[in-house]
């Protein structure tokens, strides 16, 4: 049986069947007595009484219901009136006016859902959810259905509820965000940003989903207009604006949370450069949204556009920032700017094993105006700036630092490891002090650990140390009138030919050194710095060696360096007679036993160094019994001293001077009886005087 119900009654038995869950009973009451409960009055009794841990897959259907005034109502039966049916009108209006039934608007509704009841009534409805029940995780089930309804509730359900859901119970659950929905929303956006990427690619495990982490946190985060200056500024008062602050303010704070996530990116890129490139490599930037099914980008073509440069801007910066000098860094940072480059429609070139066999050349029209010394600035700061050139996604500007990266490489395998930033610093400022230091330290290392039998690799490391001076921009055909400086274009080609010499003659390539410097059509070399260098190589692996015999090692090497080049070093040179002469003497030392200083074997430097080399001789005549009787080859001995230019202060080592026939001659007749004199006295010392007495007389 119905009883007759009075609006006071109906409203509190609203109530009692909206704390109870009870939906259907809901749906039937509303359905009989639609004139009391009004739309609104209805979804405040819900917002107020409806337990919030229920499901909202239970009501979201009598909610579309109360949305369209149409309630599909199954066979209830009769509803339990009994907690109204002992009231009288006047208790029960008494007790409806104590519900305070909370009301639908706030100061935090949207203004686009000032008249909509059932948006605000969701907006609220999630908020309570969330601080009351902690289930964010079931707001999709509330508001999916509604996404179409308003703006708003597809904003809420996109920007703020899908990555919180993801960072919290998909992606981190074990290190959650520690806060509601309704705070996350009000957080700063750089603050916001911030939490959401701080668990990505924290360890190796997680770089893998670095990609899914910017394409499904901080694109979904971006679909709000109250992330975007230039929504809010077009739906604010508007008002008088500097042109300063059009270029600058506007164009380099459109969204601050964006600039947040560069400045991640970059962070990550100087402290963890693995992340950085992940970062890069997993996702295409702005573009690359995963927003759930839920809606669709909608940035305007100025914001997308600025979204895109900066990101940009950002990769080549983190390319710049990676701080190990290592092959897989800078690979990683090649990768970077190849990727950029991809996504500007740009040609790029091989990865860096390629590009470090085909050494491209670099146009000087492209970069020459980069290349300037003030420009090294920025290499170290304001990199995310607008006014940086070196970070700018323009062909120039990635050209230019895909020559860093390559420099860099070819610097670290050769064995003096460098940075990208290091690398441009040395392009940037040409400082000739820091440029000579680098290439001393690169040549040293290749000649110290590169391999004594592989033409191809030394000839493959002249190339590079060639390309590092000028880029190959010689070969490139263009005449722009800028001259393209690489990180040795200090130094003089000279030096770097002259310094490759070296290591090609101390690591025996000696047919290589003579192909390439003696025989080739193009010499890079004029004929007297060959000579000076190969003379000096001579006297470098004489200076080394150990054993005074010319068959073997340090001697051997002296013998052979001057034998490669037989154009350039002939015999009736007088540097090559004295170096012949050198290696005679010395040589004829072998057959001695000769101790100049106590604990310290003789070495052939030590006979190029003495300050009086005749008086060997008598050390000699001292350590070597009867070795008076050799008086001919100590005397030849003393004759190859004078022509080596030892016995004169002012012929030491490959000095072009040398003695004159006459000095010579003279030199010789010093010597000569110098010596015969030590081996009289040797013989007298020993009580050979018959010998003694031969060489007075003879």
């Amino acid at each position: 049986m119905s009883l007759v119900l009075s609006p006071p009654k109906i409203l509190l038995l609203a109530a009692e069947l909206a704390a109870k869950a009870d939906i259907n009973g809901l749906r039937h009451l509303a359905a009989r007595h639609d004139a009391v409960l009004r739309k609104d009055i209805l979804l405040r009794v819900l917002l107020t009484y409806l337990p919030e841990a229920l499901p909202s897959s239970k009501y979201v259907g009598l909610l579309e219901e109360i949305e369209r005034a149409e309630y599909s109502e199954s066979d209830y039966g009769d509803i339990d009136h009994s907690a109204v049916e002992g009231l009288s009108d006047q208790e029960a209006a008494k007790k409806a006016r104590k519900l305070r039934l909370l009301q639908l608007s706030s100061t935090e509704t949207p203004r686009e859902a000032a008249g909509d009841s059932t948006t605000q009534f969701l907006l609220r409805r999630a908020y309570k959810v969330d601080e009351e029940a902690g289930l964010l995780d079931t707001l999709p089930d509330l508001l999916v259905p509604f996404l179409d309804h308003s703006p708003c509730i597809r904003t809420l359900m996109v920007s703020a509820i899908l990555p919180l859901i993801r960072r919290n119970f998909e992606y981190y659950p074990a290190s959650p965000i520690p806060h509601t929905l309704y705070s996350f929303q009000h957080l700063p956006d750089r603050t916001a940003v911030s939490l959401l990427l701080d668990q990505t690619g924290n360890t190796a495990e997680d770089y893998p989903a670095i990609g899914r982490d910017l394409r499904g946190l901080v694109g979904p985060w971006l679909y709000n207009e109250k992330r975007w200056t230039t929504r809010t500024n077009e739906s604010g008062t508007g008002g008088a604006t500097s042109d300063d602050s059009l270029d600058t303010g506007t164009e380099q704070h459109l969204c601050s949370g964006w600039d947040e996530v560069l400045e991640w990116l970059t962070t990550k890129a100087s402290k963890s450069w693995k992340v950085a490139a992940n970062a890069i490599d997993q996702w295409d930037g702005p573009e690359d949204v995963d927003l759930g099914g839920y809606g669709a980008m909608w940035l305007n073509e100025q914001e997308q556009e600025h979204l895109e440069r900066t990101y940009a801007r950002a990769a080549l910066a983190s390319a710049l920032l990676i701080s190990e000098a290592s092959q897989e860094a800078l690979s990683g940072a090649q990768s970077i700017i190849h990727k950029i480059m991809a996504l500007l429609d740009q040609d790029s070139e091989p990865k860096l094993q390629g590009a470090a066999s085909l050494l491209p050349p670099i146009s000087a029209k492209e970069v020459g105006s980069l290349l300037s010394a003030q420009n090294a600035t920025w290499l170290r700061n304001d990199l995310l700036s607008d006014s940086n050139p070196l970070t700018s996604p323009t062909q120039g500007a990635t050209q230019l630092l895909q020559r860093f990266v390559l420099s860099a490489y070819l610097l670290t395998t050769g064995g003096a490891p460098c940075t990208v930033r290091r690398a441009g610093e040395l392009a940037l400022l040409q400082d000739e002090r820091d440029q000579r230091s680098e290439a001393a330290k690169l040549i040293h290392n290749l000649s110290s650990n590169g391999p004594k039998s592989n033409d191809k690799y030394w000839t493959k490391a002249r190339d590079e140390i060639l390309w590092l001076r000028d880029w190959a921009s010689e070969q490139d055909g263009t005449s722009s009138g800028h001259q393209v400086m690489g990180v040795f274009g200090q130094l003089k080609r000279e030096y770097l030919e002259v310094e490759i010499l070296k290591a090609l003659l101390a690591n025996t390539r000696y047919a290589l050194a003579r192909s390439l410097y003696e025989d080739g059509p193009n010499k890079p070399l004029s004929d007297q710095v060959l000579q000076d260098t190969i003379f000096a190589a001579a006297y470098n692996a004489f200076d080394n060696a150990s054993n005074p015999n010319r068959t073997r090692g340090g001697l051997k090497k002296c013998d052979d360096i001057i034998k490669a080049f037989p154009k350039t070093i002939v015999k009736s040179l007088p540097a090559t007679k004295r170096i012949e002469a050198l290696l005679k003497a010395t040589h004829a030392l072998s057959e001695f036993r000769i101790v100049l200083k106590q604990g310290e074997p003789f070495t052939p430097v030590l006979l190029r160094v003495h300050q009086d080399p005749i008086a060997i001789v008598g050390k000699i005549l001292e350590q070597n019994p009867k070795s008076y009787t050799r008086l001919h080859d100590l005397v030849d001995l003393g004759a190859n001293m004078v022509a080596a230019g030892l016995t004169t202060k002012s012929s030491r080592g490959s000095t072009p001077g040398g003695l004159t026939p006459e000095q010579e001659r003279a030199e010789r007749t010093t010597a000569e009886r110098r010596i015969t004199a030590m081996c009289i006295d040797a013989a007298l010392t020993e009580d050979d005087f018959e010998t003694a007495y031969s060489y007075v007389t003879n």
